[in-house]
């Protein structure tokens, strides 16, 4: 095979049945045939999936590792899950452990265009852990959503994001919301000198996406968030390559229904297609992620991989501001620390609130 992935598979397997059944996988994710029936000699030896390795992982799991032809995937974000785990993904015995990429592969689909270095930048944060929080809840006019930003700001919080479930709904329209939020932000960072981002959520169809960055960047804003597996990988991937300008925020709705690692999904395909940083639920919170996967995905995110520039953890889901000592331990200064509801719950005391929050960050670790 001249250029191969190299593709991980937990699989759930009787031992007597694992080689039938890791052979099985590498053709369902090649060929989708018996290879018997297949006489094309380049079929054969550059395309038909090969097994390069079956390992026993106790408690009647094994790790299989599958070769597939990059060619099949055309270079293209959706083409590459598809043949990753498309078909295998319907049989609930397997889960996409990990994948090996060759260099140049990788190197094509861009990454992010920040990272964690642009998104220092931006924020004037070098040397620290960078702060964000959230616009909620849902039902709330542009106006009261704009109010809230602007006391977020006020209390310094590097980034503001809109809660992934606001999108262009009759109560928050993208476009009013967008206006009004974007003018309390600047209002904010003029009165502390401050460099506060907002990150309106884009949602719809990629015409609407489009349209929902121009009237972003028509106010003057660099940063959005988005749900690749919502808006679909290709699209996300699209937008990314389209704004380089922009930075991208990934969040994690629905990646969890793909049985595919949160290392490797969060953490090294959205980097790998452009995402700037990526949100993902912290351990100890809301959800049930526990410290090494939280770490692996920090790992995989920011980690050295092909060239490809660093993506930037968000640890979030239920995250209080007296956590905060404990998470910048965990996961160092190259981070991003996401806090919503623990915020909002000051009510009346939320830039207060806030106020603290990014002091702690600030001062941690001096």
């Amino acid at each position: 095979m001249t250029s191969a992935l190299i593709a991980t598979y937990h699989v759930t397997a009787r031992a007597a049945d694992i080689t039938a059944r890791a052979q099985a996988i590498a053709v369902e994710q090649s060929v989708e045939m018996p290879p018997e029936a297949i006489d094309d000699p380049y079929v054969l030896a550059e395309v038909v999936g090969r097994v390069e390795d079956i390992a026993d992982l106790g408690g009647g799991a094994f790790s299989v590792r599958v070769a597939l032809a990059t060619a099949t995937t055309g270079a293209e974000a959706g083409q590459l899950l598809n043949m990753l785990f498309g078909n295998t993904s319907i049989h609930d015995d397997v889960r996409l452990a990990d994948v090996d990429l060759p260099a140049d592969f990788a190197r094509a689909f861009g990454g992010p265009n920040h990272g964690i270095a642009g998104l220092r930048r931006r924020a004037r944060a070098e040397g620290r852990a960078l702060t964000c929080s959230a616009l909620k809840p849902q039902g709330l006019p542009p106006q009261a959503l704009a109010d809230i930003a602007g006391r977020l700001a006020l209390g310094g919080v590097d980034v503001i994001k809109d809660d992934h479930g606001l999108a262009d709904q009759s109560y928050s329209p993208f476009a009013g919301r967008v206006r009004a939020c974007a003018a309390k932000v600047r209002e904010a960072n003029a009165a502390t000198g401050g460099a506060t981002r907002y990150a309106p959520s884009l949602s719809g169809d990629l015409d609407r996406l489009r349209r929902q960055l121009e009237v972003a960047v028509a106010e003057g804003i660099d940063t959005v968030l988005a749900a690749p597996m919502i808006l679909g990988v290709p699209s996300f991937h699209a937008l990314t390559r389209a704004y380089p300008d922009v930075a991208f925020l990934a969040h994690p709705a629905m990646a969890g229904a793909a049985r595919v690692a949160p290392p490797l999904l969060l953490g090294r395909l959205f980097r790998l297609l452009g995402a700037d940083a990526t949100v993902f639920p912290n351990h100890g919170g809301r959800f049930s992620y526990t410290p090494d996967t939280c770490r692996s995905l920090a790992d995989a995110a920011r980690g050295a991989w092909h060239g490809l520039a660093p993506c930037l953890p968000v640890p979030a889901g239920g995250m209080t501001a007296d956590r905060v000592p404990a998470m910048l331990d965990f996961y160092g200064s190259d981070v991003m620390l996401l806090i919503g509801g623990g915020l909002l719950a000051a009510r009346e005391r939320l830039t207060e609130e806030t106020a603290a929050f990014t002091r702690t960050v600030h001062c941690h670790g001096r």
